[in-house]
């Protein structure tokens, strides 16, 4: 019903920046709200952000002030801008999308942060 397909992972040197994005298709009107986790290496995965239709958002504290989410509803696409980033955000980002019951993952784009 939804499709996912992210993409503008890559490597960067710690203090840099990289911009993901989300591309959903499908059922759209069916998709309550939008995130990014992230899975690093020997750890679970984990919320980095949240937006809603309403556009509310939520941020996991580790990465509060240096990541933003956004969305652009004409093209169906959410953004994740990612600021001063250090070692620690290395992981693979994966896009979420939430039904009013359950939802679909992305297949997950890999972020290295060298020091």
């Amino acid at each position: 019903q939804v499709q996912l397909v992210e993409s503008g992972g890559g490597l960067v040197q710690a203090g840099g920046s990289l911009r993901l994005s989300c591309a959903a298709s499908g059922s759209i009107f069916s998709i309550n709200a939008m995130g990014w986790y992230r899975q690093a290496p020997g750890k679970q995965r984990e919320l980095a952000a949240r937006i809603t239709n309403g556009g509310i958002t939520n941020y996991a504290d580790s990465v509060k002030g240096r990541f933003t989410i956004s969305r652009d509803n004409a093209k169906n696409t959410v953004y994740l801008q990612m600021n001063s980033l250090k070692p620690e955000d290395t992981a693979i980002y994966y896009c979420y999308a939430e039904l009013r019951v359950g939802g679909y993952w992305g297949q997950g784009t890999r972020v290295t942060v060298l020091s």
